[in-house]
């Protein structure tokens, strides 16, 4: 059964499988985890990625939650986002010329 198309449109599974970047400084951040969705509008409201753990006894890791703001283009292969990992907000232009117009 084939579905409605509704536009570009992707598949939480497909998020997965696609590397997430800042293009404030070209870090990789890692891959999509999980999404975080407003169960009363429906809407994707972030993505999370796994942060690299922490030199501690326990090895605690803090996820990056990204807003979907934050994000600037979904690729074949990756996400850019605007969010900075050392900042750990999102930055409105990160001092370069965007990659795209709106």
């Amino acid at each position: 059964m084939q579905g409605v198309s509704h536009g570009p449109c992707c598949r939480i599974v497909d998020l997965r499988c696609k590397e997430v970047i800042s293009i404030c400084d070209g870090s990789r951040l890692g891959y999509v985890n999980d999404v975080e969705i407003d169960t009363c509008t429906g809407r994707l409201v972030a993505i999370v990625v796994p942060g690299r753990p922490k030199l501690s006894l326990l090895g605690k890791r803090e996820d990056f939650v990204i807003p979907w703001d934050a994000i600037r283009r979904i690729g074949d292969d990756i996400i850019l986002t605007s969010f900075s990992p050392r900042e750990g907000c999102v930055q409105k232009d990160c001092g370069k010329e965007p990659f795209f117009k709106k």
